[in-house]
């Protein structure tokens, strides 16, 4: 029950972050990753995942569904995306960061290169490569707290 209680936790702070928009060129970026990146840390990659493409479903939908259906193939990409982080920042926190930060920035969006065409991949990339940026900076001032919060709990932590 305590995880399920964690993980609806994380997906409303995620929804929350998915409200802040900052305007680009092509929609906007939000702030919804950085939820999804504590929770990928603290509840391991199922729960990282969850929160992961349901912020991502809710952070589309406070902004209108503006590439459709393809929403949903987004928000099963962003799942692996936070279950792979998950996995590489337990082994190396460098490494897991990197992953995310290209993941997020540059083969996330590469099917929409064959699906719309390569003048949308390179206007989204920009875009994705500093709101990527942001959440992380915000994930790597925020874990520290999240993970003294949780040390008292040692339960929490084990996925």
């Amino acid at each position: 029950m305590k995880r399920f209680v964690l993980i609806a936790l994380f997906v409303s702070l995620a929804a929350v972050g998915g409200l802040i928009k900052i305007p680009v060129g092509v929609g906007s970026i939000a702030l919804d990753a950085a939820p999804a990146l504590a929770a990928s840390i603290i509840l391991g990659p199922f729960g990282g995942a969850v929160v992961g493409g349901l912020g991502h479903l809710l952070s589309a939908l406070t902004g209108g569904f503006p590439l459709g259906p393809f929403h949903l193939f987004i928000a099963l990409e962003m799942a692996l995306l936070y279950a792979s982080f998950s996995y590489l920042y337990s082994v190396q926190k460098w490494l897991g960061l990197v992953f995310f930060w290209g993941g997020n920035s540059l083969l996330l969006p590469l099917p929409f290169y064959f699906l719309m065409s390569a003048a949308f991949y390179y206007t989204l990339v920009p875009a994705l490569l500093m709101g990527s940026l942001i959440n992380l900076i915000l994930f790597i001032l925020v874990i520290p707290k999240i993970s003294l919060l949780s040390s008292d709990n040692q339960e929490v932590v084990k996925p």
